[in-house]
């Protein structure tokens, strides 16, 4: 008999006094003999009669009344798990997960994708919400749709972002983050990943260079908002006021990036009040890093229009060259003005974790803060970012509320754990364990290892390209896992390099050869102009299960691709 007491027509349910569960109802139950003695509970009372006449007559329009009431009756609705009804459904979810959204997908034999043009996809997709709830087959069958239609990000040739890969046991700490669904704001709430967290970032700020590991820290959603916990801290050290007062008769306050910075530290600027017009760009040279004698000249600017320069970031591996800004020069030209030192190290940051590559980010250790993404160098699931900063307390002086609701302090237990106040967030997922989990199962050396082998397989690209015909480097030797390059087909080869022709045409080639490689799905690669330079490739590599033979694929590929072009 069904746990929700509906039973075929010939059957009379007989009650007595017990009580009954539905399969909602029960599954707060622990004991597994216990959920399933509420489910059979009263079955041996289920007694066979003869159906009356009347009965039989009603039957037809019983059963379709039945069949459509029969997700209700059962609960569907409640948000609750039992074994009865949901376990089975999850095995086989999780099982096609493994096996097409994990294996299968990262199988090189296999695509990275399946290209279908929008509107079509929107034909072919069901997502359309309906009044009424899908049957388990049928979600079984979008979620093979759902797979089957995007693109699989953990496949070795997806070098199209500063992302990739499906790292075994990061995976594993993001299922057992979203089972255990917990918000990291209070100690009362989450007191395992509370304290994880604090690990996990004092041995991030220790590997950074800050003494003892001592600081603060957080983890934010994505490098960007990172970024802005890093505007908003070095405000708060200049003009504490603003918390409370804002921006209301205040100097123009003046920030001093890149120019090939990432766009986030304009666009928080703008989102904080202080303005993009007061990002002041800063030039950079022939390989991408600021020129470190025009930030000098800019901060003077600054003071001499009546300004107010309060801080400086500087980026370890940027966006698209992968460059390493003189971390050292810029760190002595913060002391000299009193600016706060921020370095955007989302990308290059994973470096740390190698004694070889680590003196790319020599003098990151007199910064005031850094913002690390373990979800981009060191391919920690999406998303897991950091901000880290020499400065104790200053995440919650800049933004605690003490919002009595969460965070009162006559709690039982010591209310320091309660670490969520210093979060522009209230509610916050737990991103630190799928990236402990990973540091525990790979270790210190794993990472090290790691990060050895992707800036061994950019150095194996980079000389490999540089000795077949057709292939032009846009940096002659990258700093970082970032290879840009173009690709001259042998039609162009012949045209004079000076001309407006060679250039329009060398514009087209990278958009081309993308189109093609996407609607092939061999592989995904992209594009971009830079400055005054036509459209070339940016490889970026951060999956550490490629090998030489994979470099070799990715040109041939390529050649394959444009060489008609």
């Amino acid at each position: 008999m069904p746990a929700n007491g509906v039973c075929s027509v010939g059957l009379e349910v007989i009650e007595d006094n017990a009580t009954y569960a539905s399969g909602s109802d029960s599954a707060g139950v622990s004991e597994d003999e216990d959920v399933q003695q509420l489910f059979v509970s009263g079955a041996d009372r289920v007694t066979s009669v003869l159906p009356k006449k009347s009965d039989i007559r009603k039957a037809s329009q019983v059963d379709e009344q039945a069949a459509a009431a029969a997700a209700v009756s059962d609960k569907r609705y409640a948000s609750l798990p039992n074994r009865e009804q949901h376990q089975q459904f999850l095995t086989q979810f999780l099982t096609e997960v493994l096996n097409s959204a994990v294996f299968n997908a990262t199988d090189r034999a296999n695509k990275v994708l399946n290209w279908v043009d929008p509107e079509e996809l929107q034909r072919t997709l069901d997502l359309a919400l309906k009044d009424e709830p899908d049957t388990h087959e049928k979600l079984l069958e979008l979620t093979r749709a759902t797979i089957r239609h995007s693109v699989k990000t953990g496949h070795p040739y997806f070098m199209n972002q500063l992302f990739s890969s499906v790292d075994p046991y990061g995976f594993a700490g993001q299922v057992l983050t979203d089972a255990l669904n917990p918000s990291v704001y209070t100690y009362e709430v989450s007191p395992v990943f509370v304290l994880m967290e604090e690990v996990v970032l004092r041995e991030m700020r220790t590997i950074v260079g800050y003494p003892d590991g001592e600081g603060d820290g957080i983890f934010a959603p994505g490098g960007s908002m990172a970024n802005g916990y890093a505007i908003s801290c070095a405000r708060h050290k200049f003009m504490p006021d603003i918390k409370t007062k804002g921006l209301h008769a205040l100097p123009r306050l003046v920030i001093f990036t890149s120019e090939d910075a990432h766009y986030s530290v304009k666009k928080l600027a703008s989102f904080m009040g202080i303005g993009s017009d007061n990002v002041y760009a800063i030039k950079t040279d022939n390989v991408g890093k600021i020129r470190v004698e025009h930030l000098e000249s800019e901060i003077l600017r600054a003071k001499s229009e009546g300004a107010l320069p309060f801080m400086v970031s500087a980026t370890a591996g940027t966006t698209v060259i992968g460059a390493f800004d003189p971390l050292e020069q810029i760190a002595d030209l913060c002391a000299k003005y009193n600016l706060w030192m921020h370095v955007d190290a989302a990308w290059g940051g994973g470096a740390l974790m190698s004694k070889k590559y680590r003196t790319l980010l020599k003098g990151i250790e007199r910064s005031d803060s850094v913002t690390w993404n373990p979800h981009k160098l060191l391919a920690a699931p999406q998303q897991c970012s950091t901000l880290l900063t020499r400065h104790r307390n200053i995440l919650a002086e800049a933004h605690s509320t003490n919002a009595t609701y969460l965070f009162q302090k006559d709690k039982f237990y010591d209310t320091r754990y309660d670490t969520g106040d210093k979060h522009i967030q209230c509610g916050r997922r737990a991103d630190v364990l799928k990236f402990w989990f990973m540091w525990r199962a790979k270790g210190t050396a794993g990472f090290e290892a790691h990060i050895d082998k992707v800036f061994e397989n950019a150095e194996h690209f980079t000389s490999s390209i540089k000795a077949r015909p057709g292939f032009e480097m846009v940096i002659e030797q990258p700093e970082c896992t970032n290879v840009c390059f173009w690709y001259v087909p042998p039609g162009l080869r012949g045209v004079p390099r000076d001309s407006a022709e060679y250039r329009d045409r060398l514009h087209k080639v990278a958009p081309k050869v993308k189109e093609r490689m996407m609607k092939d799905g061999s592989m995904m690669i992209t594009y971009q102009p830079i400055h005054d330079k036509p459209n070339f490739f940016r490889l970026v590599l951060q999956n550490s299960s490629l090998d030489k033979s994979d470099m070799n694929y990715i040109i041939d590929e390529i050649e394959r691709l444009g060489k008609d072009l």
